[in-house]
């Protein structure tokens, strides 16, 4: 599993998960034809909240504990973990506001990609330029031994993420963060500041054969219309690879947008909030010509699964990987009485044909583990002969 010092939260961590980029009131606010307006956000005050008993169980509990002289969160956050919601959460004004900053592409971090190897040991995979890893000379292949003092061998990638990024001091830009380091035989400690970087949310290059790379790495804001920008500009006798892997989610707007630009119009996901029925459409003109091939793995979540789930059920795209993460259900957010942010489950969403995507994840076409660029480009060698 791989992952970025972007979109992770400690209360996400003890989940057992990367942060979970939500659903969220777009949902309800939006047509049922799923072309929501770009102004349409994310806010604790948009859209109906959780159901009534679980919300007002939460938000009683806060308050009683407010009235106590005790801390609201943590009584809200013993009140979800009664409940049984397993993607229900407790935000500070300030943790939720790093969150909605991430959906915009934002984020406080050093600039700095990992992967766990099935040794335990943690790689760098990708420095972004112009951050603070990327001035101090890190490079994609140093292997990250500690963030201040603390060793991350065996670590899952969501913690030392969360240590990156200071989420247990809520650290902010300009804190500073001690690496240590390897390269080769040679060990050495970093100390850097970390700062406010925009994401590259999609990245595309070329491959043998002129075939596309499209990685999303999240669905940002305006990642969508990205990806319909890169497969304007593919080579038309060429394939697409589109690399959903690690991609935790994001705004389900983004997503809809990205169906869009591989299918002519038609059915995306259904979902329910509250038990009312819902459906999301793609905008027609889409590309459904050239030939697709979709990479998933064990992080691939929530709104890539939606995505994924719609290509797959429409015959659209070939997906090659391993079994998805298996998050599709619905968060939204309630103001609690001392500014604090719950996000309570209230619905789940399906694909095309009907499967449900939580808790069991979407099996991949075709199996395919180290190799799975390699295994990619095979079939689109064999899609790229079919009449």
């Amino acid at each position: 599993m791989s992952g970025r010092d972007l979109f992770c939260h400690p209360r996400r961590v003890r989940h057992g998960a990367a942060l979970t980029l939500v659903f969220a009131s777009v949902l309800v606010a939006g047509a049922a034809t799923g072309s929501f307006g770009d102004t349409v956000r994310k806010t604790p005050s948009a859209g109906p909240a959780a159901p009534e008993g679980h919300r007002d169980a939460v938000t009683e509990a806060a308050a009683r504990a407010m009235a106590d002289g005790k801390s609201p969160m943590e009584a809200a956050e013993r009140a979800v973990s009664r409940s049984g919601d397993r993607w229900g959460a407790v935000y500070s004004q300030g943790e939720y506001q790093e969150f909605e900053e991430a959906l915009d592409g934002q984020y406080t971090g050093v600039g700095l990609s990992a992967r766990r190897e099935r040794d335990g040991r943690i790689e760098v995979t990708e420095v972004q330029p112009g951050s603070p890893a990327a001035a101090a000379g890190i490079r994609g292949g140093d292997r990250l031994r500690s963030v201040d003092g603390e060793d991350v061998d065996g670590r899952p990638v969501t913690e030392v993420v969360s240590l990156l990024r200071g989420d247990a001091d809520g650290a902010s830009a300009g804190t500073r963060v001690r690496l240590g380091l390897q390269r080769g035989t040679h060990t050495w400690s970093e100390v850097l500041r970390r700062a406010r970087l925009s994401t590259d949310s999609v990245t595309v290059r070329r491959l043998s054969g002129g075939v596309t790379l499209i990685r999303v790495a999240a669905f940002t804001k305006g990642s969508g219309d990205l990806v319909r920008n890169a497969v304007d500009h593919a080579p038309e006798d060429a394939g697409i690879v589109l690399d959903l892997r690690g991609n935790s989610g994001g705004l389900v707007t983004e997503a809809v947008t990205a169906a869009s630009a591989f299918l002519d119009g038609g059915l995306v996901a259904t979902y329910d909030v509250n038990g009312d029925q819902r459906a999301l459409h793609a905008r027609p003109g889409g590309d459904t010509t050239r030939p697709l091939v979709a990479l998933v793995d064990g992080g691939t979540m929530s709104a890539a699964e939606l995505l994924t789930g719609a290509l797959q059920d429409r015959g659209r795209a070939v997906v090659v990987g391993t079994r998805t993460f298996g998050k599709g259900s619905i968060q939204m957010p309630s103001r609690l009485p001392d500014g604090s942010v719950a996000e309570l489950t209230v619905g789940h969403y399906r694909t095309p044909s009907g499967h449900t995507v939580d808790g069991r994840g979407i099996t991949p076409d075709l199996q395919a583990g180290d190799e799975v660029l390699e295994r990619a480009e095979t079939v689109l060698s064999g899609l790229g002969d079919a009449p």
